[in-house]
């Protein structure tokens, strides 16, 4: 699989969009667009890679794959929970970092229950 990076560039260019239109969609710095795309940053967080799915209409998962954040097998193995997975990842930017370990918290938690 292509890079991170190449795949994100790829992606923009062929919907003809400039780094500063990708900025403005996204609010995702366009210097931070550029070193995602220079492979620079290899592992941004689910909510960098769900805002730039939607704008690129790519599938969230590829870029969860291509950046490493999960492993092709995993991917495959967990493909119904990816619904889920985009409706964390968009509110993930909202939360602190003391909030973000209360969410893991409680997601341990009711794993537990079972």
């Amino acid at each position: 699989m292509k890079s991170l990076g190449s795949t994100l560039k790829k992606s923009r260019e062929q919907m003809k969009l400039t780094l500063k239109e990708v900025e403005k969609a996204t609010k995702i710095s366009n210097a931070y667009l550029s070193q995602l795309e220079n492979d620079k940053i290899k592992q941004p967080s689910a909510s960098i890679l769900y805002k730039l799915a939607a704008v690129y209409n790519l599938e969230l998962n590829n870029l969860l794959e291509a950046s490493g954040v999960v492993k092709k097998q995993e991917r495959s193995e967990k493909a119904g929970s990816n619904e889920w997975l985009k409706r964390l990842a968009f509110y993930a930017d909202d939360l602190d970092s003391s909030q973000k370990e209360e969410v893991l918290k409680y997601i341990k938690y009711v794993t537990q229950q079972k």
